[in-house]
């Protein structure tokens, strides 16, 4: 199914799905498509990323933020990805993505996935992203429309190992 389809059907869908608040987890259950494989026959890891695009969208709509955010012409930006992949999702399973967020900073919301078969982790990580507008980044905006606190829960350890790895990298750049 083409991307910009599943976008659609998948923010359609999320319009009808209860309110949740910011911190909550979705779930989504999902299938590995034909289009979704690579060379070696099973989830291409590119796919991964464009998969937790589609569960951000659906956790903004049940929160009430995407509507807030097109409203003041806030894009939605994704500034960076840490995914570990343990097992392959072979043609035509069907898994579950679990999705939430995690915590934030000054400028950077954190967010958690897993992707689940059977029970089994297939891979999980993170991603950072944040809301650019007309004046720049403004996660303190996006804070108080989603009805965060401004302090953050405290970083998982996995988590802060990555920011800091990120700002090695950027720094040796």
């Amino acid at each position: 199914m083409n991307l910009y389809l599943r976008l659609l059907l998948t923010w359609l869908a999320a319009r009808l799905k209860p309110r949740i608040v910011a911190g909550d987890e979705i779930r989504m259950t999902l299938r590995v498509w034909p289009h979704d494989l690579d060379l070696n026959g099973h989830m291409n890891s590119g796919r991964y990323l464009n998969i937790t695009d589609l569960a951000v969208i659906e956790y903004l709509t049940r929160c009430g933020f995407l509507r807030i955010a097109v409203r003041n012409r806030w894009r939605l930006i994704r500034t960076g990805t840490l995914i570990s992949f343990k097992r392959e999702l072979k043609p035509f399973r069907m898994y579950t993505l679990r999705f939430s967020m995690t915590c934030w900073d000054r400028n950077w919301i954190y967010m958690h996935f897993a992707f689940e078969h059977r029970g089994k982790l297939m891979a999980a990580g993170y991603v950072k992203g944040s809301t650019l507008g007309p004046a720049g980044i403004n996660s303190r905006d996006t804070f108080g429309v989603m009805g965060l606190a401004p302090e953050s829960p405290p970083f998982p350890p996995s988590l802060q190992a990555w920011i800091d790895a990120d700002r090695k990298i950027v720094r040796g750049a």
